[in-house]
């Protein structure tokens, strides 16, 4: 098994109610937002901020687990990156970024009912972002057991 199926099915271990995705479609969106928001007040040269340079070692951590989701992911990001760039607001972003995660403890505590996996292993807040872009396009496969199942 490759590393980054591994991850992706204990990642999707943690996350197996619809609620609790959707929860974290929303949160992780928000909290993504936010940070990129946030960095954006760093310049680093020119037109480049601390956003940018997140978002290229982001994208080279990623490659070492799976090229097309680090594509995928990497465009997802860029995207986000362009929005927090025109809107411009620090305050907007420290906003989407407190939402966010309210939405991640709500998923956890209402639908879930478990502690998010990032307690046990702090690369999984970079797995997130990765793990709804999978659920989205399918890029990779994820082992049954770790699918999310209906019930809210």
């Amino acid at each position: 098994m490759r590393r980054i199926d591994a991850l992706l099915a204990d990642y999707g271990a943690h996350h197996r109610t619809r609620g609790n995705l959707a929860c974290h479609t929303a949160g992780i969106t928000l909290i993504v937002f936010g940070v990129l928001s946030l960095l954006h007040a760093i310049p680093i040269r020119g037109a480049f901020t601390g956003s940018e340079a997140l978002l290229a070692a982001a994208f080279l951590f990623y490659l070492t687990l799976d090229v097309p989701l680090a594509v995928a992911v990497t465009a997802v990001a860029t995207g986000l990156d362009l929005v927090a760039r025109a809107a411009g607001s620090p305050v907007l972003g420290a906003a989407a970024f407190v939402l966010g995660w309210i939405f991640q403890a709500i998923g956890h505590a209402v639908y879930e009912r478990n502690s998010p996996a990032f307690f046990r292993n702090l690369l999984h807040l970079l797995v997130g972002p990765v793990y709804l872009v999978n659920e989205a396009l399918h890029i990779r496969r994820i082992p049954d057991e770790a699918r999310p199942v209906s019930r809210t």
